[in-house]
């Protein structure tokens, strides 16, 4: 992988934002083999997916943040982490209550009220929720360049979980469209449309990294705190919303404990 290494770091986070597209691109595809899909193994990959970006939320994004701004001379390396997590979750707060969006098996729209169809605003929807994901892979690789003794090994794991979470959830958009009735090419379009954003917020999170170093451990955290607000607002609620408890959790679980195990691994 030398010749990944030699490359730009812009590029390198364009790639590995590609890829977890891809992933997302390939769960979507499942649609064209399913119609439907038992909601005790939905709400078990939803689980799943939450405990990967928990995982990744801390491994490879706050623990770093913190361990840089501990090194800075500056505020506390508390307090940077703190700052950067807080304001990651205000913004996709804001962007929550602003962009005009409707999530998969709700019944309401949600933002400012609009005329658009039902089609863009799923795709709205899911562009929300990935933003932290290709945030947080760009961010990643930007911090492997900066930080002192850092490899792209931690970028990589963090890429490699987020991509393997994004194929259940590719998975749990699409099929449930098509259960509703919309056409199977059109539900695997939705679907794989939740990645397209990570590749422009990947490359958009290592450019500001590199343009701006000083704030690398803010950064870091805001990425973190985008990714929880995420899990805690949509993931979580939605897999245990039929009451299958036990499975998400063990979903939560089995997830957390991949990505730890890979950012060690690998970081």
């Amino acid at each position: 992988m030398e010749w990944f290494a030699d490359l730009p770091v812009v590029l390198q986070a364009l790639f590995a934002t590609c890829f977890t597209w891809a992933l997302t691109a390939l769960g979507a595809a499942t649609v064209f083999f399913f119609k439907n899909i038992n909601r005790k193994v939905l709400d078990g990959m939803l689980g799943f997916a939450a405990g990967i970006m928990i995982a990744a939320s801390f491994f490879s994004l706050l623990a770093p943040a913190i361990e840089m701004a501990g090194t800075g001379g500056g505020l506390p390396a508390w307090a940077a982490a703190a700052i950067g997590f807080t304001l990651g979750g205000v913004f996709l707060r804001l962007a929550d209550s602003i962009l005009p969006h409707h999530h998969v098996g709700s019944g309401d729209d949600e933002g400012i009220k609009t005329s658009w169809s039902r089609s863009i605003l799923l795709v709205l929807a899911i562009t929300l929720h990935n933003i932290p994901e290709g945030l947080a892979v760009g961010v990643g690789f930007g911090a492997a360049s900066l930080l002192p003794g850092a490899g792209l090994a931690g970028a990589f794991s963090l890429a490699l979980g987020i991509g393997l979470q994004n194929f259940p959830e590719g998975a749990a958009v699409s099929i449930p469209l098509r259960r509703e009735g919309m056409s199977r090419a059109k539900s695997f379009w939705i679907g794989q449309a939740s990645g397209i954003v990570e590749p422009v917020a990947g490359v958009l999170g290592a450019a500001l990294v590199l343009s701006m170093r000083p704030l690398l451990p803010y950064a870091l955290s805001f990425a973190a705190g985008a990714m929880i607000f995420v899990v805690a607002e949509e993931l979580i609620p939605e897999a245990y919303r039929e009451g299958n408890d036990h499975i998400a959790t063990s979903g939560i679980m089995a997830g957390f404990a991949l990505m730890m195990a890979l950012d060690v691994a690998l970081g």
